[in-house]
Parts: C-alpha cells; structure tokens; sequence
C-alpha cells in the first residue's frame, strides 16, 4: 500500500554528513546534560512513601493532586488503582518527616476535602528497592542491545548491525538527554518507552537496510550510495503509513492520556520522531561509511538490473 509513488530518488546521503554531524552535536550535548544535572528519578528508583486510598465515587484524580501539592509535596504520582473509586498516591521521601507522618498528614488532607475517603494500606517503598529497579533496568536495556546486534549481524552483516546499534543508541540518549535537561520525571513507565523505541527504531531501520539487500540484488549498475537512496525513497511511503498512525495514537495519550501518562507518552512522541531520523540519516549513512557492499549481502545468483525494454530481464547471473 503506498499513499504516493516517488519517481526519483531522493538524494539523503549527499547531505549525510551534515545531518550526522547535527546527531553528533545533539547526541553529546545529551550526554552532558545527563552527566552535569542527571535524571529526575521518580519514587519507584529514589524511595519514598506508597498510599492506597478508596472513594466512594469515582476519584477526581487532579483534585488529589492539588490536595497533596498544597501541602508541599511535590513530583506526587496520583492514578486509579483497579477500578475509579482506588487510587494510587505515590510521594517521594520528605526531609525531617517520617512515612508514617508523611502518610497521616495527606489523609487528613484527603478527608478535608471528602470525609469518606478510607485509607486501604500505607507503605513505605526503600531507597534498596529502587537500586535494584534500576539494576534490573539497566541488565533489560543491555539484553535488548545485544539481541539486537546478534539478531541484525545473522540476518544482514555485522556492519549493519553495528550501524542500527549506533542509531539506536542514539535515540535512547537522546530521549534521555531530554528528560535530564527540563527535569522531567523518570518513572518505570518512561523506562518502558524507551525499551519500546529500541525495538520500534530497529524495526525501521530493518525495513531499510531489506531493501538495501534487494536492491543490490536488482540494480548491478547503481552505486552503494544510490543504492541506499532508492531504498530509502521507495519506504517513505511505508514509514508516513507506520509511523503517523503510531504517532497519532501516542499523541492521543499524550494529550487526553492525563498526567500518569504523560511522560511515558512524550518519550514515545521523542523516541518515534528521532527513530525515523536516525533510521535514514544515522544508520544507512554509518553502514555506507563501514563500505558495506553488494559482496557483504549477496550470497546467491545476482538478479540483472530491470529493464522494461530487455528481453532477458529477470535472468541471473
């Protein structure tokens, strides 16, 4: 299915060193925000005080979050806990102030404002907790790396998985160097976007780098870098159809998806937008550098350049 159908191919790699040094500027400034003002973890990774409180209407989940920020908690997770009438109210540690004070203090704030809110449990959630939700985090996002590098270097060659690694790379920092340098919560959901982007970034540039193989099967007579280009002109189609229905439903949670799914949305929104980039400018540009070549994919008889007007078109060599 293609919404359109490009007759020329579009030259991205006469402009590839520009756009990677652009990656390349963007890539380190990330990497010095994450370095000089860190992530702003959120209560799963830092510690802090867990309440479950039940209504006997449905919860109006912003009131809740006013209620408790008008006490001077700040970076509060509020969400619905099975059905509307639970909710969830996570709250990082306060100095000089227990969790169990932390706790009494906020249901007397709750029941000011509706005296039958009835708290279900109050827990305390460890700062060694949190060290072994990042521990583990961290072993999920290698285990998602390596499978990717091992998955690509047995499907194409190792120089195309080395090229996808980079690109991805590239977009998981990114995102992250975007939530360190406006503050932006770091939850286990936002943990969870970026994994997504990984394996939603790689799908991309698989597509490409198939076509990639294709071609060098089909036009004998092209360059790598016209190669390269053709593949990427003849997906356009494909990725305005993938990717703008994908980012229409994230852009859904992001606007009516409310503040529990707000940053696991705008990560995504991050992730989908640098993916496609990357996908084209970053990882076909690192392979064309890597001199990868119709030698390195081909294995089989290579199919002879199509021509409407040959009459052996079609035949191998």
């Amino acid at each position: 299915m293609e919404f359109f159908k490009i007759r020329h191919d579009i030259p991205f790699m006469r402009n590839a060193l520009v756009f990677n040094l652009i990656s390349l500027l963007t890539f380190l400034l990330a990497v010095f925000f994450l370095f000089s003002r860190g992530l702003h973890l959120s209560v799963e990774f830092t510690g802090g005080t867990l309440m479950e409180v039940s209504y006997s209407q449905p919860a109006d989940l912003n009131a809740i979050r006013s209620t408790v920020a008008g006490l001077g908690i700040n970076d509060v997770q509020v969400q619905n806990f099975g059905t509307a009438q639970d909710v969830l109210i996570r709250m990082p540690v306060q100095k000089g102030s227990t969790s169990g004070q932390q706790s009494e203090s906020v249901m007397k704030a709750l029941q000011s404002a509706d005296a039958q809110v009835t708290l279900r449990r109050a827990e305390f959630v460890g700062p060694q907790v949190g060290d072994e939700l990042a521990a583990d985090g961290l072993k999920a996002l290698a285990f998602v790396v390596v499978g990717i590098m091992l998955y690509l270097a047995i499907r194409f060659e190792w120089k195309f998985a080395v090229a996808a690694i980079i690109a991805n790379l590239h977009d998981v920092i990114i995102i992250l160097g975007f939530f360190a340098f406006f503050q932006w919560e770091f939850s286990l959901p936002v943990l969870a976007a970026v994994l997504a982007v990984l394996g939603y970034s790689v799908n991309e540039s698989v597509v490409i780098f198939d076509r990639i193989r294709e071609n060098f099967r089909r036009y004998r007579k092209m360059n790598t870098t016209e190669i390269i280009d053709n593949a990427i002109t003849s997906t356009i189609s494909r990725t305005i159809i993938t990717h703008g229905s994908t980012q229409l439903m994230v852009l859904s949670m992001l606007l009516f998806g409310g503040a529990t799914l707000h940053y696991f949305a705008l990560a995504l929104t991050i992730g989908i937008l640098f993916g496609i980039y990357s996908s084209v400018f970053v990882a076909a540009a690192i392979a064309m550098w890597l001199g990868i070549a119709r030698e390195d994919l081909i294995k089989g008889p290579i199919k002879k350049e199509e021509n409407p007007d040959d009459p052996n078109a079609g035949a191998t060599v």
